[in-house]
């Protein structure tokens, strides 16, 4: 899994970010509620998003997986209402977004040569 799927995944992640939180005019994208936890609605788009960021987590090497993994947690908190800070969700995404393009730009793995 090369930079290229990673890519994709950014890609992936920040378009579920825009649909989710923003509404088109004339562009009717349905989001649907599938249950309820602890009083705050669990959507389509909430499951799509952990998705696509335990896909990345996976992807990640070991000093960013851990760091993404605890931000994964504390928006899982945020949108099930045991962080109660307005707007942490859509802070935390964007927070995992922006790592992730910093890490895509910035970090190499290093080559040993023989």
């Amino acid at each position: 899994m090369g930079p290229n799927m990673l890519e994709l995944l950014i890609v992936t992640l920040i378009v579920l970010w825009i649909l989710g939180y923003v509404r088109f005019e004339g562009l009717a994208i349905p989001d649907f509620e599938l249950f309820s936890l602890n009083g705050h609605p669990i959507t389509l788009w909430n499951i799509l998003t952990v998705a696509v960021i335990a896909w990345v987590i996976g992807i990640l090497p070991s000093p960013f997986r851990e760091i993404a993994s605890v931000i994964l947690v504390l928006w899982i908190l945020a949108v099930l209402g045991f962080i109660a800070i307005t707007g942490l969700p859509s802070i935390l995404i964007i927070t995992i977004i922006l790592g992730l393009i910093l890490y895509l730009f910035t970090w190499r793995p290093r080559t040993h040569s023989i």
